[in-house]
């Protein structure tokens, strides 16, 4: 083997040996000095990461606590799939944290420790039942039990948001590592560990002499090396890089203590990854393999993890079990021949199975859509450094049942769709927004019928015409007007032809294609009448209307064209859920949000996200206004919602269709939830569906199995009822049974009395049949070629 080429073998031939020997000095000098450079710029180097932050710990982001006390409207297979989510393992005997087992009509478990953004709650063991849905006994476990007037779960984790290169890691101090495990990883890995400098000079030799006589680059690392390689360098296997590791590995023993160098390998070793999470530490890889923690994991599972230091894609339990098998009980062998275990406490351990989880813990969020809606919130207030390092706790609204409901009903809904109209598979898309009623806060959001996808969300981030979903913005602005209108004014549908500078003529058409004279303003909004809407608009003001969108939480201005009073302007299906949240808050506009709190790693509180409340509209015309989208559901374009959901929910809403069927939408709330649905596709061509018969029907179907509580607002004081006539607004005496009972803001009822043919008893407003209403499909048509805005939405 030739040797390589010293520096003085191409010192020029001429000088002099006392020239050649200086020569040679100052080429010795000058490496010495570059690489005593070089040290003390490793040295910097360690020191920072060491002494400052040593690990990007990624913000964890929870769902909501669910509160349970008695009489709370709960039933056990909810609580049941509740303990689930929040990984509870079912035990004979539910002593230990997150462990359950079923009772005649409920529940013992026990529950976590958990640090909430006021303060820590401790375990507790409590026992839970249920009758009629709802939670009958709530009790503390003791001697004697206890009632409980209130138990807080803990929340579920439903995802993070991870440092650039996206590593995951839970955090544990020496101390809280089993004596097991860091024997395990001594007597495998570097069983010199407490007694060298950071190296094993014979390993290095060992791997040097390989390399040179061209075997092959191999280690000979040391914990303290290997921690070097993962927590400075790349995996290069060159022998620069291994010299830089040696000398690294030197530096960090000078300076740090055995147990700091142990405690930041346990937290920095990468044991797996999780798409494109990756697994670091053994606190982590013990959730992500046994769904525990790693001072709950016996002798052969911490073996297992051991094992998995070699190489975490070769030895994975999941992919590799036989391999990943003989590894572990490699570990354990090793064990005893350093006599850190028995024979007895190896062949035990040796029989036992893997043990792995078959399924990992979500780390990865499930909830990609609402996750992006918290981080954009996030980013107003934070730096994406610090939410990708620091550790923060984010304590957010989102309710993993209403969640679930609100998936599963847009998939199915669009897939049987699309078999009963013969469509193409995944022709359909869709996004659903839900929010609570009193606070705005966002208990459900997906972006689209893959619930799971993690690109573009549709609830946020797709601009579609909201179609007559806009209307009630007009009729609001005329209900404020009590002098000049009421539920039961008659507004003119007859034909309208509307000139305005800077446009074609409009002339606004009905979903129908008929023209229907004088209907009450209320009809004319259940049944979703284009032309007697755009009069009412114009009569009232376009620029009048449309200035009202800001307060309402729409900040963007739509064009100042009278077809905007139909919807001829686009809008985000969250941007219409906060819309519609004003409606549903009495007038009220409440921000919608998705966080609550934020704390630091360490449960220190950091800000918190009130509700802020402003009033925007009166009371009263919100009030009518509700009434009138009752009547959308009791009797107008939805009203076949009796599919799914009984009358006496008194559901308020309204349904919007776009020019040529390209957007269907459903608006609406309950007593406790507001929900938007939009159903449409990707590429903007028809869909083929109207309000009712598409997005409508995901609403519903959702809304069936939310289980929401009946719509019963609070009458405002300059609200009266009256029994009028419904068809001629003729007052009546309120025992006459041919009425309707309708309110109207004081002074504003009419005034003529009718002469009653039967009574007593006038119809309640609300009542409607509770027959099932049939959904005929529309026959789709093709679009005429004359004016588009001839077939305006409905």
């Amino acid at each position: 083997m030739k040797l390589p080429s010293l520096p003085w073998n191409k010192l020029p031939s001429g000088l002099s040996f006392k020239s050649r020997g200086r020569a040679v000095r100052l080429i010795v000098l000058l490496l010495m000095l570059g690489l005593s450079g070089y040290i003390y710029y490793l040295d910097v180097t360690i020191r920072e990461a060491f002494e400052g932050r040593k690990f990007a710990l990624p913000a964890r982001v929870y769902g909501r606590a669910l509160e349970v006390y008695p009489g709370l409207k709960l039933t056990s297979v909810q609580f049941g799939e509740e303990l689930k989510r929040l990984g509870y393992h079912e035990r004979p005997e539910p002593n230990e944290a997150a462990t359950y087992r079923y009772t005649l009509n409920g529940y013992e478990f026990t529950t976590r420790d958990f640090v909430f953004g006021d303060g820590p709650q401790a375990s507790q063991h409590v026992r839970i039942e249920f009758t009629d849905g709802k939670v009958s006994l709530l009790q503390l476990r003791g001697n004697p039990d206890a009632d409980l007037p209130l138990l807080r779960m803990e929340p579920p984790l439903i995802g993070g948001i991870y440092p650039g290169h996206n590593e995951d890691r839970e955090l544990l101090r020496l101390s809280q590592v089993p004596k097991p495990l860091i024997d395990a990883l001594v007597a495998t890995e570097d069983r010199k560990f407490y007694t060298h400098w950071g190296i094993d000079p014979r390993g290095i030799a060992r791997a040097l002499f390989k390399t040179v006589t061209g075997q092959r680059i191999e280690g000979g690392s040391t914990l303290t090396q290997q921690l070097v390689k993962n927590f400075f360098l790349t995996s290069e296997r060159t022998l620069t890089r291994k010299g830089t590791e040696v000398l690294m590995a030197l530096l960090l023993e000078m300076h740090y203590s055995k147990d700091e160098i142990l405690e930041t390998y346990i937290n920095e070793i990468f044991l797996g990854q999780d798409s494109s999470r990756a697994i670091h530490g053994f606190g982590l890889a013990s959730y992500f393999y046994f769904d525990r923690p790693l001072d709950r994991l016996e002798l052969q599972e911490m073996a297992t993890l051991v094992g998995m230091v070699k190489g975490p894609s070769v030895y994975d339990p999941r992919k590799h079990p036989q391999l990943t098998l003989q590894r572990r009980n490699v570990v354990l062998q090793e064990m005893v021949s350093q006599n850190v275990i028995t024979q007895a406490q190896f062949v035990a351990a040796k029989q036992k199975p893997l043990g792995v989880v078959q399924r990992a813990p979500a780390g990865t969020s499930p909830y990609p859509a609402f996750l992006q809606y918290v981080h954009r919130q996030l980013e107003r207030d934070y730096r994406e450094e610090d939410l990708r390092s620091e550790g923060l706790r984010i304590f957010t609204t989102l309710d993993p049942n209403i969640q679930q409901q609100a998936e599963q009903a847009l998939a199915s809904r669009l897939g049987q769709i699309e078999k009963s109209r013969k469509f193409g598979a995944n022709t359909l898309e869709g996004a659903v927004v839900v929010s609570s009623t009193q606070t705005g806060e966002i208990q459900a959001m997906v972006g689209g019928r893959d619930a799971r996808y993690a690109g573009y969300n549709r609830a946020i981030d797709a601009q579609r015409q909201i179609g007559s979903l806009a209307k009630p913005i007009v009729y609001l602005t005329a209900l404020a007007m009590p002098d000049r209108y009421t539920l039961i004014t008659p507004l003119d549908d007859s034909p309208l032809v509307w000139s305005q500078p800077g446009t074609t003529d409009w002339k606004p058409q009905n979903y129908d294609r008929q023209f229907h004279g004088q209907v009450q303003l209320r009809t004319a909004l259940a049944h979703s009448y284009n032309v007697a809407t755009a009069r009412l608009g114009i009569g009232l003001g376009v620029d009048t209307i449309l200035d009202k969108l800001p307060l309402f939480g729409i900040e963007k201005r739509p064009p100042p064209f009278a077809s905007s009073l139909l919807g001829a302007f686009e809008l985000s299906p969250v941007e219409v859920a906060q819309l519609y949240q004003t409606f549903a808050d009495n007038g009220f506009r409440t921000p919608l949000r998705g966080i609550r709190e934020v704390v630091t790693a360490d449960g220190k509180p950091l800000q918190h996200y009130p509700i802020n409340v402003e009033p925007v509209a009166a009371a009263g015309p919100v009030y009518l206004l509700t009434a009138a989208m009752q009547g959308v559901v009791r009797e107008g374009t939805a009203q076949s919602m009796i599919n799914w959901l009984p009358a006496d929910l008194n559901v308020a809403g309204k349904t919007g269709t776009t020019e040529d069927l390209h957007d269907s939408w459903f608006a609406g709330y309950t007593g406790d939830h507001v929900a938007v649905v939009w159903v449409g596709r990707d590429d903007n061509q028809s869909s083929g569906l109207t309000g009712a018969s598409g997005a409508m029907t995901v609403w519903g179907e959702m809304m069936k199995n939310i289980q929401p509580e009946p719509l019963q607002p609070v009458m405002p004081d300059d609200i009266e009822m009256v029994n009028v006539d419904p068809a001629t607004g003729v007052r009546y005496d309120d025992d006459c049974r041919t009425g309707v009972l309708l309110p109207f803001i004081k002074g504003s009822a009419p005034a003529e009395k009718g002469v009653c043919a039967f009574a007593p008893a006038a119809v309640q407003l609300g009542d409607r049949p509770t027959a099932k209403v049939e959904v005929k499909p529309e026959v789709k048509q093709e679009p005429e070629k004359k004016n588009w805005l001839e077939r305006l939405f409905n």
